[in-house]
This record gives structure tokens, sequence and C-alpha cells, in this order.
């Protein structure tokens, strides 16, 4: 599994809700290409078209918050964010994202340190987080079954993994 990830930060403050990263407009389709062609699109309309795979979000407080709509971080997964890293989640996106095989990392202090278009090294493995001055944030590694569930890529793919393993046995 992949525990490292190196990319541009895109900056967002506290509070952001799953309606600004996808709008309601949008629920209409089960299309993951729809949700992230207009990720961010009532914060900034060029966003999503401006995101490489492998770009990080680096946010405030309470990350996704609002609603529980799993298609927020199906909408950034499916765009290339590599990962999240913010000083909070709110509870139920962290959820949806982990049981969508999507890196999230609680990382305080990281959202003042950091601005849009830094290169930062995140190491999830390791706990740490690298920005371009040098500094290193530590953060709290996620525990084992988060990590079994990212590297089987989100909960459903674990599941049908072990389910298909005790059946055969």
């Amino acid at each position: 599994m992949q525990t490292r990830y190196q990319g541009r930060a895109w900056i967002f403050g506290d509070d952001i809700s799953t309606d600004h990263i996808i709008a309601g407009k949008y629920l209409g389709t089960t299309d993951s290409r729809v949700f992230a062609e207009h990720a961010f699109e009532a914060v900034d309309p060029t966003w999503a078209k401006n995101v490489r795979p492998g770009d990080l979000i680096v946010a405030g407080a309470n990350f996704g918050c609002g609603s529980s709509r799993e298609q927020a971080p199906v909408a950034l997964k499916t765009l290339g964010i590599s990962a999240i890293l913010a000083n909070s989640f709110a509870r139920i996106f962290f959820r949806n994202a982990i049981n969508l095989g999507f890196p999230v990392v609680e990382c305080a202090g990281l959202r003042d340190r950091v601005k849009s278009g830094d290169v930062v090294a995140l190491d999830l493995a390791g706990g740490e987080v690298r920005i371009p001055s040098g500094e290193t944030f530590k953060f709290t590694p996620l525990p084992p079954n988060v990590l079994e569930i990212l590297e089987a890529g989100g909960l459903v793919p674990k599941l049908r993994k072990e389910l298909g393993t005790k059946s055969m046995s």
C-alpha cells in the first residue's frame, strides 16, 4: 500500500461543508466523474480544472461538515486528490472517506504553516508531514484497522476479500 504522498497543497479554511465540496444539484447522478468535475464549483468554478492527480488538500477545522453525502469524498478522490490533511474532520466525512479508501489525516496546526501551491510530503505510516520550510508536523498515525481498509482500497473491497477467503476455507 502506498503510505507516502507528495503533492501541491490546496488550502481551505474552517467549516468546509459537503455542500461546498459538491452542490446538491449534482446528486441526481451516480457518475463520480460528474462529482469530480464540479468539486468546489461554488467556491471556485475553475478549481477542479486546475487540480492535478496527487495534489493534497490542507484545511482548518471541521472539514466535511454538513450533510452526510458520500459524494463529497468521492468527488475529491475521483479528481485525484491523494489525501486531505485538516485540523479536524466532521466524523461522518472522515468515516466516509476511509470507507472509500481515501486517506484523511488530522494534523493540527499545519493549515497555518502552508500556502496554496506549496509541495508537502505526507508519510502516513510514519505519522508526519514535511513542508517546504523543512518543518515537520507529527500526527497520530491512523490505527491498523483503518490502514487495512485504506490498503484494501476501501471497506467494501476489504470485506469482499475477507468474506471470499472465509467462504473458500
